[in-house]
């Protein structure tokens, strides 16, 4: 099985979150496939131009992607995987922030710090002095 490729078994959980095409227009593209290929691209940071061609159209990928964020469906497929895990009790609330990726703007860096904390630190040294 190709990383990139949904399970059966996890398509059957997430699938039916996802609304319905259009009776009417244009054949819509494979949800599956689009769910995919926006699972590629948040997995690589890759542009959404550079989506590969085995996905079909970047800017189908693209509009799906910008029409369901738009319409509430990745929160609501949030809530529903949540919700399955709370009552199969596999849903863990604990939460780790590694500071270390938590970075000041560049512009942010040089701003000068009003904290007193380096004063105070001074004055303890020049008392014992």
């Amino acid at each position: 099985m190709s990383r990139d490729v949904i399970s059966d078994e996890v398509w059957d959980v997430r699938g039916p979150v996802f609304p319905a095409a259009a009776a009417t227009g244009r054949p819509p593209a494979d949800r599956r496939l689009v769910v995919e290929a926006i699972a590629w691209h948040y997995r690589t940071g890759a542009p959404w131009r550079d989506t590969p061609e085995r996905f079909g159209n970047w800017n189908t990928v693209y509009k799906n992607f910008d029409r369901w964020s738009k319409a509430g469906v990745w929160a609501d497929l949030l809530e529903h995987v949540q919700s399955l895990a709370l009552a199969n009790e596999d849903l863990d609330w604990v939460a780790s922030i590694d500071s270390t990726i938590v970075r000041v703007h560049q512009h942010g860096a040089t701003l000068p710090r009003t904290t007193g904390g380096s004063n105070e630190l001074q004055e303890i040294w020049s008392r014992a002095s």
